[in-house]
């Protein structure tokens, strides 16, 4: 446990607040507080180092940049604190849509693509979605091994902190 801030990321829940009877809605400039010791997958405000890591207990597109402070506990690809400040907040459906694509053509090469997948890999055309679906799936969890991991992460965050900065913030879904 650390007494400390760091930046990390966080999935705001589908229905825009927070889980377990919690309730409550994150703002930005808020910070939601916890009277418990903060103990990973038990209790605590959430968040992850890693936008890639925060990716997999996303239950919606949108990404908050918060600060985790107060008392925190660091696990291998979380953290647990009593503190959680929110400081951006996004949509980032389409940088998703955009990075599963890339992640599939990263490991491209590891099977005899049809080419309609890839020119859909390639390009996004949602006429060539179904066609490719299932075989662009199969990719994406193929390139998420965890050598693939860090390239991942360093692109998912640079088409999100790109859009974070060049765009104002999205109002938030009711």
């Amino acid at each position: 446990m650390t007494s400390q801030f760091i930046d990390a990321w966080w999935f705001e829940p589908a229905y825009g607040r927070l889980q377990f009877d919690d309730g409550r809605k994150p703002i930005k400039g808020r910070t939601h507080k916890v009277k418990c010791d903060p103990v990973l997958c038990e209790s605590g405000l959430h968040a992850s180092v890693r936008l890639i890591d925060a990716l997999q207990y996303a239950t919606s597109d949108v990404v908050w940049r918060v600060q985790l402070g107060g008392t925190i506990v660091h696990g291998n690809d979380k953290c647990a604190a009593t503190e959680r400040k929110y400081i951006h907040r996004i949509d980032i459906e389409a940088e998703l849509f955009q990075f599963s694509r890339w992640s599939a053509l990263q490991v491209i090469h590891l099977w005899d693509a049809p080419a309609v997948v890839r020119e859909f890999l390639e390009t996004g055309n949602d006429a060539l979605r179904a066609a490719a679906w299932d075989a662009a799936w199969d990719a994406a969890r193929a390139g998420a091994r965890a050598a693939a991991r860090d390239a991942q992460n360093i692109e998912l965050e640079r088409l999100v902190i790109s859009r974070m900065s060049n765009e104002p913030l999205s109002p938030p879904i009711l």
